[in-house]
């Protein structure tokens, strides 16, 4: 098994992101500005939904891999480091998912 993490993508996304936009898709995405990634970011999840309704394991792995990427993207240029993330999915451990979901129904 691999080592990769997603530290490690987040890093990468970061480095690539300071790069000419002609020479590197992540740059163009944070170029293009939050709606046109966050666009992408739905398009890949749409297809990674497709996948998985049609038990397709490979592309749902595919895309998958999509989705992570330029979710973390997307972060990026909002300013949200992936610990953020992390720290909320760490708060939301500490309680059931029946009672986190009530919670955000009735803020």
């Amino acid at each position: 098994m691999s080592g990769f993490s997603l530290s490690d993508l987040e890093r990468i996304v970061d480095e690539r992101s300071k790069a000419s936009p002609e020479e590197s898709w992540t740059a163009k995405l944070v170029a293009g500005g939050q709606p046109k990634a966050a666009k992408k970011l739905g398009e890949e999840a749409i297809e990674a939904v497709m996948a998985a309704v049609t038990a397709d394991r490979n592309n749902l792995t595919y895309e998958a891999a999509d989705v992570l990427y330029h979710l973390l993207v997307v972060l990026k240029i909002a300013g949200i480091p992936l610990q953020d993330v992390m720290a909320e999915l760490e708060r939301r451990t500490t309680q059931s998912g029946l009672k986190e979901k009530a919670s955000r129904q009735s803020s």
